[in-house]
């Protein structure tokens, strides 16, 4: 239930008349998922981040609905002996939203940011000797082996995706965050108006220049802007929610809970679609540095004993459409998902073999601090479910009801149990954050490096860099069955199925872009 003060915020929120911000302005009201509880897109891997950041920050490159990147903030390149020497050339007269002008210098430190985080920014930078820009316009790669896929890298959508930013931000370096959100895309974020728990304001960026050449897919293409201010109304109860957008006082929902969907299908004014055909895949991370999940035949006996279908339900229903159990670590229907181990995720459950195997591990009845997002549905449903299983194989579950934004915060830490540290905790990410390799950040294993929960298995590791060194798809399938093996035995995360996420949107909403919640190219009918 949401707390008496999120409930006046957004009835006082909702109560604004809709022209209060001026004659003649257009905005687009939104509901996200949950609060925005972090601006920096490179400090937080979270959806909500990555939604919000798009609005505000730029890249060098876009990537479309078949992840194929598109020149965006350059003009384009060309290379240079034999695919080790890039040249990325900026488009003219980019500004950000200080009124700079954005330079190749911005541009290093923002990747050297970027790079230094992100699964995939860590390959490119492992493989380049030297990034610099030589005037500025230029930004120059200098590479110690060929990489054709460095456009993918600096074009991705998904989780830490490179945002160019000034370099005055970026050099603070990946450990911290930025405390000025500036960028160059197409809306600048109304700090002042901020009000946390409640609302995130963005206005039209009057000086951003869209590319005037190729289609709109996700994030590639001219980023084409209807609307002058766009608001974020964070509305936790769900039928609050689902009610505003009925009645016309928010204009867009992005994450609708399954039971309201029938409702909100009733209704002549609300359309309800899925953007994204990937869907989201559920993870359980586990934080490998602390007991008990510091030893990997209790990471193994949880992985035995967790339901995916179990999982699936507890988010989506009983509709089969909306989710699919029997899922590996990388997404489904994509070119490196396979059925390798997989018999450790759809063989049958035993709750007490699994018990008596936690105990044959030496489990010394260490708590197991859970930290949940009661206000995200999802993670709350999934959470419970993990939290039951776990108690059922002798577990001691510390179950600890957290807001989003506190999760985020607290996952940083490497601290013991007893001194506010962490055992494990319940999120999502889109399936193409899964597809390989690459981008796959709960998949790297190089420990103190690698994203929260910091496994080490240098065998994925040993396998993920001969995956880069081959571009022969079949080879690459068979590193990827190799790496889901070696996965299956030292247990990175468990997998906890995939789900369909519709939105819901106002009908005179048209031309959204599929993929996720984007605000360029949206107007109203």
């Amino acid at each position: 239930m949401p707390t008496r003060r999120q409930v006046i915020a957004a009835a006082a929120t909702l109560a604004l008349p809709r022209r209060a911000w001026g004659a003649g302005q257009s905005v687009l009201r939104f509901v996200p998922r949950t609060d925005l509880g972090v601006l920096d897109p490179i400090w937080s891997s979270a959806i909500i981040t990555r939604n919000h950041a798009f609005m505000v920050y730029d890249t060098l490159y876009g990537e479309n609905s078949d992840f194929e990147p598109s020149p965006q903030m350059v003009a384009g390149h060309r290379t240079e002996a034999d695919g080790r020497l890039w040249r990325l050339t900026l488009r003219e007269n980019l500004t950000w939203h200080d009124g700079e002008r954005v330079l190749a210098r911005d541009c290093v430190a923002s990747i050297r940011r970027w790079g230094a985080k992100d699964a995939f920014g860590q390959a490119l930078m492992a493989a380049t000797d030297e990034l610099a820009a030589p005037d500025d316009q230029t930004i120059l790669f200098r590479l110690k082996a060929p990489f054709p896929s460095l456009p993918h890298a600096l074009g991705k959508s998904a989780a830490f995706f490179p945002a160019m930013m000034p370099e005055r931000l970026a050099s603070i370096g990946p450990t911290k965050q930025v405390t000025e959100i500036v960028g160059s895309g197409p809306f600048r974020y109304r700090t002042e108006e901020r009000v946390p728990g409640a609302r995130n304001v963005y206005e039209r960026f009057s000086a951003y220049k869209p590319r005037g050449d190729g289609a709109v897919s996700r994030t590639a293409g001219p980023k084409r802007v209807h609307f002058d201010r766009i608001e974020w109304i964070t509305i936790s109860d769900p039928g609050t929610a689902a009610s505003a957008l009925r009645a016309g006082e928010v204009d867009w929902i992005d994450y609708p809970v399954i039971d309201l969907l029938p409702t909100l299908r009733s209704s002549p004014d609300v359309s309800v679609k899925i953007l994204d055909p990937k869907g989201l895949i559920g993870v359980f991370r586990m934080n490998h540095l602390q007991p008990p999940f510091d030893n990997p035949k209790i990471r193994r006996a949880v992985l035995a004993a967790f339901d995916q279908s179990e999982f699936m339900q507890a988010v989506a229903g009983d509709d089969r459409s909306l989710w699919r159990d029997g899922v590996g670590f990388f997404c489904p229907e994509t070119p490196l998902a396979s059925e390798a181990g997989i018999a450790a995720v759809t063989g049958p459950r035993d709750l007490e073999a699994a018990k008596h195997a936690v105990v044959e591990a030496g489990y010394a009845g260490e708590p197991v601090a859970l930290i949940v997002s009661s206000d995200f549905p999802a993670f709350k449903a999934m959470s419970d479910v993990a939290a039951d299983t776990m108690r059922k194989i002798g577990l001691n579950v510390d179950y600890q009801s957290l807001d989003w934004g506190t999760v985020q915060q607290r996952r940083y830490s490497r601290d013991p149990v007893d001194r506010g540290g962490w055992s494990a905790f319940v999120t999502n990410f889109e399936g193409a954050d899964l597809a390989d390799p690459a981008g796959h950040l709960a998949l790297r294993t190089h420990g103190s490096q690698a994203w929260f929960g910091w496994p080490s298995d240098a065998t994925i590791e040993r396998l993920r860099d001969a995956w880069f060194a081959t571009k022969d798809l079949a080879a690459q399938q068979d590193l990827a069955a190799d790496i889901q093996r070696a996965a299956f035995v030292s247990v990175p995360y468990i997998p906890l199925g995939q789900f369909f996420v519709p939105t819901a949107y106002r009908s005179s909403l048209v031309d959204l872009v599929d993929g996720f919640a984007i605000f360029w190219n949206v107007k109203r009918s």
